[in-house]
């Protein structure tokens, strides 16, 4: 006899306004087992996995929880029954401690807060997955991992009986990624039940026992991930044989476009020097905490931080904030991209022409202008909306990335510089960015992309820097980007004489 599902879905539809974004869905998940949920941004994934999780009432159709069917009045009411939702993007208060934040509405003690309590069961919690950060830390100064590690310690002290990870590891070193894997494994001897979101072809293939996919918001199929290959998942996501996933490396010029001498930011970086040409990819490459983002946060003034020289085409120029940097051709699109990249309660125009308003203020806004130039960027980076007088906050998070790139191509640069571009962004959209940073090379712009993931660097990348423990300890050119040889500068078994002049070798 069959078991009763542990979650099954009957029928669940949802609109938001006029666009109906969940078409019937209808599928199952077993007790105890780790099922993954695929499709592209915007296929539906994160609306379903939120009205499992209580945040939104299906339009039409019903949930089951163990055969029966549920209504939540709120995520607390689904908390109150098990199912405990990790979200994609952070959903933490800066200003509390780790310890507050993963005991937020569940404080111990009552009227009277029992913070030895709490940091005592946040040691626990972080324990689990391997991570040594005290309780007691503001959120606020804590890295993007790190958020994302706490995000992931709150989800677990709920005890869960239905555990929703949405792209839990987009942040995460693969030495967290497995020790996420291992604690998922042992959740799942002791019967919890685990809805995996992820674009990590590989790591849905490593960690998962059945897949789910769907596509424009309706539901494709479920088969045990030891049928497919990563290739069939991933077809399956788009509807199609997806083409080459890279685009082809062109020839850099020869003309510097950025050259950046002896740049220090203090606690994070030492001597970072480097340049990048006319044409050219140039990829940075390092484990988490290597000082890559915070390097380039300091150059644009961002973070403290002191500079012997910054040319732009051969022309000196001093940077005190991302303005200067933007009206001196260079831009940067942070990895944070709800913090930092976009407001995502501001809608799509203003977002879009942020950067850019003296061209529509003149000194009226020009809103038809603005307009226009958003249905243009619409087309020409595949902004997916139903339309576009949307906030940002409504757009999957591929959509919302594109926007994010679409703003800072605005002001016409001459450098762009991409941190973490692909992170949370599906399979499709991913080809898509790596063919626009191959387009951007072409038409003779210079492109840095800061990654932590390796086959993106080596994919799109026609040089490799690679940073460790705050310098940058190899420059590995087009004959010698391979994976191993990215991981042995990165892991200190080698050095070159980009960081000291002598050679180490295990």
């Amino acid at each position: 006899m069959e078991s009763v599902p542990a979650v099954a879905f009957r029928g669940v539809s949802k609109s938001f306004g006029p666009v109906e974004v969940l078409h019937d869905v209808t599928f199952s998940v077993a007790p105890g087992e780790i099922h993954a949920l695929l499709g592209e941004n915007g296929a539906g994934k994160s609306t379903l996995m939120k009205i499992l999780g209580g945040y939104h009432p299906p339009a039409r159709g019903e949930v089951r929880l163990g055969g029966e069917p549920v209504h939540f009045a709120g995520s607390r009411d689904a908390e109150a029954r098990g199912i405990v939702l990790i979200h994609q993007e952070f959903n933490l208060a800066e200003d509390l401690t780790v310890a507050q934040n993963i005991y937020l509405g569940h404080e111990p003690g009552g009227w009277l807060l029992n913070d030895a309590a709490m940091v005592r069961g946040a040691r626990e919690a972080l324990g689990r997955l391997g991570v040594r950060l005290d309780p007691r830390t503001r959120v606020r100064d804590l890295t993007v991992p790190q958020k994302q590690l706490v995000e992931i310690a709150r989800a677990l002290s709920r005890q869960a009986r239905v555990l929703i990870m949405d792209e839990p590891t987009a942040a995460l070193t693969p030495h967290e990624t497995e020790t996420l894997f291992g604690l998922m494994r042992r959740l799942r001897q002791e019967g919890v039940t685990i809805v995996y979101i992820s674009h990590k072809l590989d790591e849905v293939k490593a960690i998962s026992d059945r897949v789910t996919v769907l596509r424009d918001g309706r539901y494709v199929t479920t088969a045990p991930t030891s049928d497919l290959t990563q290739g069939q998942m991933a077809n399956l996501m788009v509807g199609r044989e997806l083409e080459a996933m890279f685009p082809p490396k062109g020839q850099p010029g020869t003309e510097e476009l950025l050259s950046v001498e002896g740049l220090d930011v203090p606690g994070w970086a030492q001597g970072v020097s480097f340049t990048v040409h006319r044409g050219e990819v140039l990829g940075f490459a390092g484990l988490v905490g290597a000082g890559r983002t915070e390097s380039f946060e300091g150059l644009l003034g961002l973070r403290p931080h002191h500079v012997a020289s910054v040319r732009v085409k051969g022309r000196p120029v001093r940077i005190r904030n991302p303005g200067d940097a933007a009206r001196a051709g260079v831009v940067y699109l942070s990895e944070d991209r709800k913090g930092k990249g976009l407001h995502v309660d501001f809608h799509l125009r203003p977002n879009l022409t942020l950067m850019t308003l003296d061209h529509y203020a003149r000194p009226l806004l020009d809103i038809r202008a603005e307009r226009e130039a958003l249905r243009r960027a619409a087309g020409e980076y595949h902004i997916r909306a139903g339309r576009l007088d949307v906030p940002a906050s409504s757009l999957s998070g591929g959509n919302q990335q594109k926007l994010a790139l679409a703003k800072i191509l605005e002001v016409s640069p001459d450098v762009i510089i991409l941190d973490e571009p692909t992170r949370g962004v599906d399979v499709g959209a991913k080809r898509e960015i790596y063919h626009l940073i191959g387009r951007l090379a072409e038409g003779g712009k210079g492109v840095i992309v800061i990654s932590s993931e390796l086959p993106e660097l080596l994919g799109v990348c026609q040089r490799l820097l690679v940073m460790r423990e705050g310098r940058v300890v190899g420059d590995l050119s087009a004959e010698h980007l391979t994976e191993q040889e990215v991981i042995q500068y990165a892991t200190g078994l080698k050095v070159d004489e980009v960081g000291r002049t002598d050679r180490v070798h295990a």
